[in-house]
């Protein structure tokens, strides 16, 4: 499928997507903070650089736009064009291998999805409290 904007709008339009605060990772952040549970952002040193970091009990957070991260992309990836196909296979890639890469450091991640979270962010929230809460739970008993 042909683009139908030229190359200057297409790049216009394309700076203006954020990478790091997405509305999706706001809503998040926000009930995450307000149920009590604190967190880093985007730390760096680690795989990917998760969006929401639980240090103490080794959770990761990633909160992916669906379109970027190519949720079921399978059954979309024939409607683009070669460069969209390319560049969304390129991030699924990249990211299994920071999952991967922090699963054998021990990390428990887990990935957000935005419909998700537009569908049910305090569902989003409550994996994440419990995945927090059970591993905290764990790493106390065995100190």
């Amino acid at each position: 499928m042909a683009d139908n904007l030229t190359p200057q709008q297409r790049s216009f339009t394309m700076s203006c997507i954020r990478s790091k605060d997405t509305a999706p990772e706001l809503t998040i952040r926000k009930l995450v903070h307000a149920r009590g549970m604190r967190f880093r952002k985007h730390r760096y040193g680690l795989p990917g650089r998760p969006d929401l970091v639980f240090a103490a009990s080794k959770v990761a957070v990633f909160v992916d736009g669906d379109f970027w991260h190519g949720w079921r992309f399978p059954a979309w990836r024939g409607k683009l064009g070669a460069y969209w196909k390319d560049k969304i296979s390129r991030n699924r890639q990249r990211d299994q291998k920071n999952f991967r890469a922090l699963r054998r450091t021990g990390w428990l991640v887990i990935r957000i999805w935005e419909h998700d979270v537009e569908r049910d962010a305090e569902l989003c929230v409550d994996r994440i409290e419990q995945a927090v809460r059970s591993r905290a739970n764990s790493c106390s008993r065995n100190h």
